[in-house]
């Protein structure tokens, strides 16, 4: 695989220009609810930063587009098969279209966020490809590791959580 700089204004650029264009194809390829196929662009983009050191250059929109139709397709499946929730009020618009979030979310977020980061690498990779929706045999592909061997860095992980919550 060719290393493909990843840089903070690289991918700003990245977002910029192919964001669009993911939406679209998803919308065109998929039937499904606006929120949905918005939260499986996010979840590409998500996974996108864990992979793109190893992804080749110029094969983005590709890869994107792949990982965000899989994550389209688990959504509707969950929402299928889910039970019925509650509808979530609409967010707070400001002027330039931007949700405002709320802010006691934002801190449970932000804490959790911190926590994980407290966990070592390896058991981060996990949590956060699982949080994004990814299936242990899917995290065992990406990362190289048994299915087994994702299960136990998961739970290690958790336990660990659970630690740093009580500690």
């Amino acid at each position: 695989m060719i290393h493909n700089g990843t840089g903070a204004g690289r991918l700003e650029a990245l977002y910029t220009d192919l964001q669009p264009q993911l939406a679209r194809i998803l919308a065109t390829n998929l039937e499904a609810p606006e929120w949905l196929l918005e939260e499986a662009c996010q979840m590409a983009w998500g996974s996108f930063l864990l992979q793109a050191p190893h992804l080749i250059a110029g094969g983005e929109l590709g890869w994107l587009s792949t990982t965000a139709t899989r994550c389209a397709l688990r959504l509707l499946r969950r929402e299928r098969f889910s039970e019925p929730h509650e509808e979530l009020p609409d967010p707070v618009r400001l002027d330039d279209h931007r949700a405002v979030p709320d802010p006691q979310h934002a801190l449970e977020v932000r804490e959790r966020l911190a926590e994980i980061r407290r966990l070592p690498v390896r058991q981060q990779r996990v949590v956060m490809l699982h949080g994004f929706g990814y299936e242990y045999d899917e995290i065992a592909q990406a990362t190289g590791d048994s299915r087994r061997t994702v299960a136990r860095q998961l739970t290690r992980a958790r336990q660990q959580l659970l630690r740093l919550a009580d500690g």
